[in-house]
């Protein structure tokens, strides 16, 4: 899996929350998004933690946020000294984009802009 699978979509859902999540949240998230690229590009991370980070970031542009937690405490469990510098960004990153608007993920994610039902405007 390379970096940029994983890397790209959670940047842009760090783009995402940016309008409505605290500066300083946004900055942690960004910096230990950071420390995941670093350990990758140096390939401090295992076979099995880059599959479960490749599947989280799927579930996450799906929008299966407990599937993406789950995936989350699966790798605290099993691989807490190679996840613990950056994977606190990557939970609190799935919280905030859980509470935004569905459209404005999904715009962000995918780059789609439909509006679902009774999201057209005032």
């Amino acid at each position: 899996v390379p970096a940029a699978a994983v890397l790209v979509p959670l940047r842009e859902a760090l783009d995402a929350c940016r309008p409505t999540v605290r500066k300083q949240v946004c900055d942690d998230i960004g910096r230990r998004l950071t420390v995941l690229g670093e350990a990758w590009a140096q390939g401090k991370l295992s076979a099995p933690v880059r599959k479960r980070m490749s599947l989280l970031v799927q579930e996450l542009q799906r929008q299966h946020w407990d599937t993406a937690d789950e995936i989350h405490r699966s790798l605290m469990v099993d691989h807490v000294n190679e996840v613990s510098q950056w994977l606190v960004g990557v939970k609190r990153l799935i919280a905030e984009t859980r509470s935004l608007p569905t459209t404005e993920l999904a715009a962000a994610m995918d780059g789609s802009t439909e509006a679902g039902p009774g999201q057209e405007g005032p």
